[in-house]
């Protein structure tokens, strides 16, 4: 049996080593322009100049898949799933129909053919009256008027909430008031599901770190027996993790149950859609506003990227793959990335996650005031950082002659994690600053004529990456909600001012979070505690305000 746990306490010197790697690589980054500014200004330009080309080249592939993913996820959104999952029923019938009637609707070309595969073979795929939906929705301490409307997109979604199971994992260590929550949402929507199951996770249980990871694997255990009782065979489920905010587009699960069956080897899968941050875009701080728009670009950037696609925030996985591996990590605070490659070692490499172009809408950081707002945006975006925690667990599984991977397979993806942590880290403060820092460190630059050039080059190559910033602006304003009425129509300037402070909230916020999860990896100094987003509203946030008067 394969051992998919991240070490607790004892790490062995390699895996140490690795823990310490995207720290020294970031912070060598950083020294390294300032050691090459005191020795030989020429060379610190030149390497500055390396970093910008190579960053205005992945710019350009960022722009075009930025474009092209949200042409898809539009054309998605239009796409009638619901009865395309239903022509699964009866595949030859359906094939003759369309095949006799082609349309240039998106993938129907695709459908056509899984179709036909499906009429040849019959029993090689499940039915749609046989697949069922277990969503996990795991909440800390929210509040009803946050994971009310959670519920309400799950049960008003096109698929038949019938053949979805639906579990509330709220924590033991979330009170009194979590508890009440839970019961009486219970209470009002389990005769709209297949079921509605409470799970509490008890607090202060062994082998586990205090995080969303250890609290649905528990209901993960809680579902897999329920199954089991309900004499539901296991290879017909498929499960959903969502976090109390999230809404997933109406046509989600049944686009998720369409992938699932016309796919083969369906249990090496997980199913990811595009994580937008868009649910109270209009309410919250411009700074926040900002880091969701980017966060929201940069998953519809990954959708487009099926061979680097990995799970993140809420995504599915069939119950199967899920009872074999014991769900989740317990052990670390980011067990939605982690899951990648906890699945893919223990499948053997054999483990694809497949994009959805729907989105799953969530909340941009909002808490009860502006000082607590910034604050809690910076612990998230702290916990996301993280991640660079899984470069130990990839690198000791790779660079071993126990692995069960390929290690060219292996090794490529160690080193786009590794990169993906090291840029968001570094790259933001060397494009920024790297053009001045060896006129104001070395007084020989100022009289190098290639030094006192650099800022100037560096101005023009900014300016030509501003033709993103534009791309983004266009793109922000084409996927915003409708303006709430109690918001004038000079908010909808601030909306293009606020992209002025995106070289703030890239430094501030995305390099000094990955910096702080860096360096706490690098001198051992571990996050071992999920910190818990503030998931405020408007609501709930006026309630305080009249409950404090009162």
């Amino acid at each position: 049996m394969i051992d998919l746990e991240i070490p607790l306490k004892v790490r062995t010197r390699a895996y140490r080593f690795f823990e310490m790697v995207p720290g020294i690589i970031s912070w060598g980054s950083i020294i390294l322009l300032i050691v090459l500014s005191l020795l030989n200004p020429l060379l610190a330009g030149i390497y500055v100049l390396l970093i910008i080309v190579t960053l205005l080249i992945k710019a350009a592939g960022i722009a075009y898949h930025t474009l092209a993913g949200s042409r898809r996820i539009n054309q998605a959104q239009k796409v009638d799933w619901h009865s395309r999952l239903m022509d699964l029923t009866d595949p030859e019938a359906s094939y003759a129909r369309i095949h006799a009637n082609p349309t240039r609707e998106l993938g129907q070309k695709a459908h056509a053919e899984n179709l036909r595969l499906m009429a040849a073979a019959p029993t090689s795929y499940p039915k749609p009256a046989d697949v069922y939906h277990a969503v996990i929705i795991a909440t800390y301490n929210e509040a009803y008027e946050v994971l009310q409307p959670t519920i309400e997109s799950v049960v008003n979604g096109t698929f038949d909430p019938k053949q979805i199971i639906l579990v509330i994992a709220y924590e033991e260590r979330g009170g009194r008031a979590i508890e009440g929550t839970v019961k009486q949402l219970r209470n009002e929507y389990a005769h709209r599901f297949k079921a509605l199951e409470i799970v509490q996770h008890p607090k202060d249980l062994p082998d586990e770190v205090v995080g969303k990871g250890a609290n649905i694997t528990y209901a993960g255990q809680y579902l897999a027996k329920w199954l089991t009782r309900q004499k539901i065979d296991h290879k017909d489920v498929i499960v959903t993790t969502l976090d109390s905010d999230n809404r997933p587009h109406k046509t989600y699960f049944d686009y998720v149950a369409y992938e699932f069956i016309v796919r083969d080897d369906r249990k090496h899968l997980a199913f990811q859609p595009v994580s937008l941050f868009l649910n109270n875009i209009w309410d919250v701080p411009a700074p926040m506003r900002v880091i969701a728009t980017g966060n929201s670009f940069w998953n519809i950037i990954s959708s487009m990227r099926a061979h680097t696609l990995r799970n993140f925030a809420s995504h599915s996985q069939p119950m199967e793959a899920l009872v074999e591996m014991d769900f989740w990590s317990k052990r670390t605070i980011v067990e939605d990335g982690h899951q990648y490659w906890r699945s893919w070692f223990y499948f053997g490499g054999k483990y694809e996650v497949v994009p959805i172009y729907v989105p799953i809408y969530q909340d941009a950081v909002l808490s009860d005031t502006y000082v607590k707002t910034l604050k809690a945006q910076f612990v998230q975006l702290r916990r996301w950082a993280y991640g660079a925690s899984d470069v130990p667990y990839v690198a000791t599984r790779v660079f071993t002659r126990k692995r069960n991977v390929p290690f060219w397979a292996g090794f490529t993806r160690l080193v786009r994690l590794l990169d993906g942590h090291v840029t968001l880290a570094s790259v933001s403060i060397i494009v920024t600053f790297g053009g001045w820092v060896p006129l104001f460190i070395n007084s020989e630059a100022s009289r190098s004529v290639a030094a006192n050039q650099l800022p100037e080059v560096l101005s023009v190559l900014q300016r030509i990456a501003m033709i993103g910033i534009i791309i983004s602006v266009f793109l922000a304003f084409k996927m915003l909600p409708p303006r709430p009425s109690r918001y004038k129509r000079h908010r909808t300037i601030g909306m293009i001012l606020q992209w002025f402070l995106m070289p703030v909230t890239a430094i501030c916020y995305s390099s000094f979070a990955a910096f702080y999860s860096q360096t706490r990896l690098l001198f051992g100094r571990y996050l071992d505690k999920f910190d818990v987003t503030d998931k405020a509203t408007v609501g709930t946030i006026d309630a305080k305000k009249e409950s404090a008067k009162g």
